[in-house]
């Protein structure tokens, strides 16, 4: 219906912009004199909070051994939702002209429209402590804002932008009132909101 293909992978570099910025989270483990005895990283993967806890939850097959237990701590995230954002929209006239390899030619882009992605970022590990380090390692830069710059046009690489995102909210939830033999999980969400910019075809 509307004629013309493009594909400016907004979306796909938010997500790849926002999982960067968690890839290098790590979790301490001191003996009683304060030593630190190991260093482990802390796997980022996207994924839905709910197939998380299923996979951690489920026990491997030791007979058969098909399956091996989700080791923590680990983290997930994932997009919650795209919503229109009418507060940061422009002029329909505000438009972008790019020069083309033609001197008759020059290349057009509209106005961008403004939504915001919100993601939630998953924090799961087995003790308090081993959370609190990985929780401790993000909200810092959060105050409550942090910006970043990304390039929104491949063919254009002199063009940046500010992707502002801000953290809305933590919460907290432990099931260490299940089952004896079932595994302690002890979970940090932090909900996160970026404002981006999408682009129609260049004209």
């Amino acid at each position: 219906m509307f004629g013309n293909y493009f594909y400016h992978e907004r979306i796909r570099k938010s997500v790849a912009l926002f999982g960067k910025m968690f890839n290098d989270i790590y979790v301490l483990r001191k003996d009683s004199s304060g030593q630190v005895i190991s260093q482990v990283k802390a796997p980022l993967a996207y994924a839905s909070k709910a197939k998380f806890l299923e996979r951690i939850k489920s026990q491997p097959d030791l007979i058969n051994d098909t399956a091996i237990a989700v080791k923590l701590p680990r983290m997930s995230f994932e997009i919650v939702t795209i919503q229109y954002d009418p507060q940061r929209q422009l002029q329909k006239t505000n438009n972008l002209n790019k020069g083309s390899s033609s001197i008759y030619n020059h290349n057009k882009i509209y106005t961008f429209v403004p939504y915001t992605i919100n993601f939630q970022l998953n924090i799961y590990a087995k003790t308090q402590d081993d959370a609190l380090q990985m929780v401790e390692q993000i909200i810092p830069y959060f105050a409550p804002q942090y910006t970043l710059t990304i390039k929104p046009f491949a063919a254009y690489p002199d063009l940046v932008e500010d992707v502002p995102i801000t953290i809305q909210g933590t919460s907290f939830t432990d099931d260490y009132e299940g089952a004896v033999e079932q595994r302690r999980t002890i979970i940090y969400a932090l909900d996160f909101e970026m404002k981006a910019n999408f682009y129609g075809p260049m004209n």
